[in-house]
């Protein structure tokens, strides 16, 4: 009887070192897998990289457009290019205009803007930390570019198509691949207003769109679907033109 409980608190012993050493490796390998991923962005300093430990501070700042109010004239996109590169880029636009010949009206059209998550997966995929929530403009999610390392993480952590970080090369860091993504126009260098942007300041899209079929707001959208980002800008002038003013959108008033 002795030899059998002491075979099986060997046994027990045995399960128990199992799971724990199914732990202790699980952490290592996440943690080499890190490594890894690390060295694949072009960095292996480990002690510069910033691993959040608390929640990301929620966005004071949103874009809410229209997009049956939209027209379609892309004066969103060269203006967001020009406010924050200089130059005319619809590549390098941070809100989209997508198209298409083959749909009719509404459905021809769709403005795809960075939503500025409460749980932003880009900034959490980040790993030099050049992705964050910036405190000196209301926690808008924005890229330091001096920190990144051009490793297309937030692209491909973006639920969103298309993605709305984006890569390209950038003169300004000679040629290197560099992220973009929409900071509400915190910082953008061409700025025409000496107050610049931010949630507290003036948004290029907002104020060049013709229609209005672009709005800002600080209150937080609906974050499941797309009903809290997509709304009714269109007033009774609107609905004079023709156009549908009680579709089951909210209805925003500019």
């Amino acid at each position: 009887m002795t030899d059998q409980r002491d075979r099986d608190r060997k046994n027990g012993d045995e399960e128990i070192s199992r799971r724990d050493f199914l732990r202790v490796t699980g952490v290592v390998i996440v943690g080499a897998g890190m490594g890894v991923g690390l060295g694949a962005c072009g960095t292996s300093d480990t002690s510069e990289v910033e691993h959040p430990t608390v929640a990301i501070p929620v966005s004071e700042g949103y874009l809410l457009v229209d997009t049956k109010k939209c027209q379609g004239c892309i004066s969103c996109m060269l203006a967001c290019s020009l406010v924050h590169e200089g130059r005319a880029s619809l590549s390098l636009a941070r809100i989209q205009i997508i198209q298409s010949s083959f749909e009719k009206w509404p459905e021809d059209l769709i403005i795809e803007q960075c939503r500025q998550c409460v749980e932003p997966a880009c900034v959490t995929a980040c790993p030099t930390g050049a992705l964050a929530a910036d405190p000196v403009h209301k926690h808008v999610r924005r890229v330091d570019m001096e920190r990144c390392v051009g490793c297309r993480n937030c692209v491909r952590a973006c639920p969103y198509i298309p993605s709305r970080p984006i890569v390209a090369p950038d003169e300004r860091y000679g040629d290197e691949n560099k992220a973009r993504k929409c900071d509400l126009c915190a910082y953008a260098p061409y700025h025409w207003d000496e107050a610049g942007g931010g949630p507290d300041g003036k948004q290029a899209c907002v104020e060049v769109c013709p229609v209005g079929a672009i709005a800002f707001t600080k209150e937080i959208p609906e974050q499941e679907g797309d009903a809290g980002y997509l709304v009714n800008l269109r007033d009774r002038d609107w609905a004079m033109l023709g156009y549908p003013t009680d579709d089951g959108y909210d209805q925003v008033q500019g």
